[in-house]
């Protein structure tokens, strides 16, 4: 893989491992200055790039130039859309049992659906709206006690109308009169109150105003060179791609297109095999990229476009010049593919190592999490600093924490 590498850092490397790849030595990044306000808020939309703005031209994609109204997220959607009033020809009851039900459902509505492995859950109705391929309608749904990654799409074949209730504490009563709370529901239960007291460090008004507007994810799937993954959360896109089915991005520069022929002929043009930026670290198949958000902002953007539907809280920055993102790619023949990264402020006041993180589902659990991790903490010493990540952590990040510590931590007694 032949990318550009800094004359000032060292390019390690090892034989491969079975293992997660080791740390090895490496020179740390030159002092940077200036570091501060710059944040956006969370789900605001962040306007387009010049170099945006030329690729959306050429995919023939309008462009507007001026600023969003503040008001636009607000304004109600078109019929068949998520948020859309029922006309009244598609009101009408069906007889399930002894009871009637109205359908199309109400948002807000409870009832079980059926989840995985035909198992049923206690869900709640976030949103409905028209088929594109049925008279009826579908439900965007959210598992009771489960965290919000696993909303979903889902019609009424996969719904038990006879539970349907105006609120969860008659859900809950009807599943106990049924049959009581299993051993799973109780430690959902669990999970629930373990969430509840991490997302107590957010501002809860803020958190129920975040909620609401990233309740629905407006991409379903992704397409990232060989893997194809469904998103996890909401990513405030520019509003040409909301509500997309799938979302096609270029492996190499994170550039993202509607239609998988438009990507692939983005490749064609396309000179890069990795991301952009200095190559500071190498250990057989797997390399680090140090990209300074000033030098590539758009490569740092659609990174965090593309980190944002798969993290719930993470913000989207307007400025990413105060920030340098560190890229971990597993590298063959065809180039560096993205594996996961996480960014840090240059200049931290508040002695932050560590801003977001992130590993890509198709790699996790294979200790990716853990060496990005390691990678932040070996920054901090070359700099002389004492380092932490910013406060609050996912749930997943909270994971990867307490098992790299627990690790550290077993080495010293050892």
């Amino acid at each position: 893989m032949g990318g550009p590498i800094d004359k000032g850092r060292k390019a390690i490397k090892k034989e491969q491992h079975d293992s997660p790849p080791p740390l090895a030595e490496f020179e740390g990044p030159r002092s940077h200055l200036g570091a501060g306000a710059g944040k956006g808020v969370l789900g605001t939309h962040v306007p387009l790039l010049k170099e945006q703005q030329q690729t959306e031209a050429e995919r023939g994609h309008p462009v507007k130039l001026e600023a969003p109204a503040a008001h636009a997220a607000t304004k109600r959607p078109k019929a068949g859309q998520p948020g859309s009033s029922v006309p009244p020809e598609d009101v009408h009851t069906v007889q399930e049992g002894d009871r009637e039900v109205k359908l199309p459902l109400e948002v807000g509505a409870f009832m079980e659906c059926e989840w995985k492995q035909g198992q049923y859950h206690r869900a709640k109705i976030i949103e409905r709206r028209k088929r594109s391929d049925a008279p009826d309608y579908e439900y965007y749904v959210h598992y009771i006690g489960f965290n919000r990654r696993m909303d979903e799409w889902t019609t009424l074949e996969h719904i038990d109308l006879t539970t349907v209730t105006t609120s969860e504490a008659e859900l809950a009563a009807a599943v106990t009169e049924s049959g009581g709370r299993t051993r799973n529901q109780k430690r959902k239960a669990d999970e629930v109150h373990e969430e509840e007291e991490h997302h107590a460090e957010f501002d809860q008004n803020a958190l129920r105003e975040h909620e609401e507007f990233t309740k629905v994810k407006n991409v379903e799937r992704i397409e990232l060179g060989r893997y194809e993954m469904e998103t996890w959360y909401f990513s405030p896109l520019p509003q040409e791609y909301n509500m997309c089915k799938m979302l096609y991005f270029c492996e190499y520069d994170l550039m993202f297109f509607k239609e998988r022929q438009q990507m692939l002929q983005h490749l064609k043009r396309s000179r890069i095999q990795h991301p952009p930026g200095d190559e500071i670290y190498r250990n057989g198949n797997v390399s680090m990229f140090e990209i300074d958000g000033k030098k590539e902002k758009l490569f740092c953007q659609n990174l965090c476009y593309l980190a944002k539907l798969f993290l719930d809280h993470k913000t989207l920055f307007y400025d990413v010049d105060l920030f340098l993102f560190y890229v971990l790619c597993e590298c063959d023949e065809r180039g560096g593919h993205v594996v996961g990264y996480f960014s840090k402020e240059k200049s931290s006041e508040d002695g932050y190592n560590l801003a977001c993180i992130l590993t890509l589902p198709p790699y996790q659990r294979k200790g990716y999490g853990k060496f990005l991790i390691s990678i932040s903490y070996e920054l901090s010493k070359i700099e002389n600093k004492v380092g932490t990540p910013e406060r609050p952590l996912s749930d997943l990040g909270l994971v990867s924490y307490r098992g790299y510590w627990t690790r550290e931590l077993l080495k010293v007694r050892a």
